[in-house]
């Protein structure tokens, strides 16, 4: 893809992690199948990308992949749904990346992790990024919060982010303005060149920022970090209270 702003047709959802942090509700059942408010995070998801016209997934599988592969059998008739299979070895998210990248038409693609929730308020936020996505400048662009309204982070934040939208995280580990959603578009150019066979995004993530080419855009919305117990009932509190 050359042009500016084309909505990419393909999203690739990272489902295949044994969620960990979210025991002892993924004891018998995957992460994404937690529900939050009567809805597994996958199919947040996945109405997400169907309310956009995105017609082709790519989900990655490992931990429980029987039921993943059961779930997504129901949407046959909504996308196009190609299964990575990762359950011989578990990849991390840059492995996972590696493994699908031939699986996947377009370029650049969403790529989506299915531990969060988020709502727009206005345009779609998917939309939004497919707008301000330019290829000549971008090899990654991730949707970003404040971290003052990163609901239920842990974390300290992940990013800076400067006035022409580009992001950084130089200097030793500490606040930072801004928290990754979990949402990203991201170019095929910048998976290649693998370390080893089970490593992190972070590796390609690296290489774009040192580049300046790894930019972040602001949601417009409310955001919620879903990967622990705990926060399954204050996103719910949060999303019924508006």
């Amino acid at each position: 893809m050359s042009e500016v702003g084309r909505l990419p047709g393909t999203a690739m959802i990272m489902a295949a992690g044994v969620g960990s942090r979210m025991m002892p509700l993924t004891a018998t059942r995957p992460k994404p199948l937690v529900e939050v408010a009567g809805t597994t995070l996958l199919d947040h998801v996945l109405d997400q990308l169907r309310a956009v016209g995105i017609g082709r997934i790519v989900v990655n599988v490992h931990y429980l992949a029987d039921q993943i592969e059961a779930h997504l059998a129901s949407y046959a008739t909504d996308f196009a749904v190609t299964v990575s299979d990762e359950r011989a070895l578990l990849l991390d998210t840059g492995g996972g990346l590696v493994r699908a990248k031939d699986l996947i038409p377009d370029d650049p693609f969403f790529c989506i992790n299915a531990d969060n929730w988020w709502t727009d308020q206005g345009e779609n936020a998917l939309l939004r990024m497919a707008r301000a996505w330019d290829d000549a400048r971008m090899d990654v662009l991730m949707l970003v919060v404040p971290f003052a309204r990163a609901g239920n982070t842990q974390g300290v934040g992940d990013f800076d982010l400067d006035d022409a939208g580009r992001l950084s995280r130089d200097g030793p580990k500490g606040r930072r303005g801004y928290v990754w959603t979990g949402v990203q578009l991201i170019a095929k150019r910048v998976i290649v060149d693998p370390p080893e066979d089970v490593f992190s995004t972070n590796v390609f993530w690296d290489r774009a920022l040192a580049a300046g080419r790894c930019f972040g855009l602001v949601h417009d919305g409310q955001w919620f970090d879903v990967g622990y117990p705990q926060a399954i009932g204050m996103t719910e509190a949060a999303l019924a209270s508006g």
